[in-house]
């Protein structure tokens, strides 16, 4: 198994929805562009938001265990993923690459 790459390329922000439908929230998203995390393996790195864990953790399991070539020549590296998180105000979209280390 290796080690993926999550580096935090972009982040939306919907002012418009969020003033319509959503509640004031104290602390909502709080990644950054440019940020990087190192998934061990299947595990979610440490300060990496949950929400966003949950939409690329299949990826990140996937690329981990040697998959490559997602959704058939989706990427033009073969070892990565561009996902984004589910939070419909604040998307992040996310790079996910696997690493030649091999996990711990």
């Amino acid at each position: 198994m290796k080690k993926v790459r999550i580096t935090v390329m972009r982040q939306t922000v919907y002012e418009g929805l969020m003033e319509i439908y959503e509640n004031p929230l104290e602390n909502p998203c709080d990644m950054k562009v440019g940020q990087v995390f190192i998934a061990n393996g299947w595990e979610k790195p440490e300060g990496l938001c949950q929400s966003a864990w949950e939409s690329m953790s299949a990826f990140v399991m996937t690329l981990a265990h040697g998959g490559e070539d997602i959704y058939s020549g989706w990427m033009k590296n073969k070892k990565s993923a561009m996902i984004s998180c589910n939070d419909g105000f604040r998307p992040v979209s996310f790079l996910l690459e696997a690493l030649d280390e091999a996990a711990d």
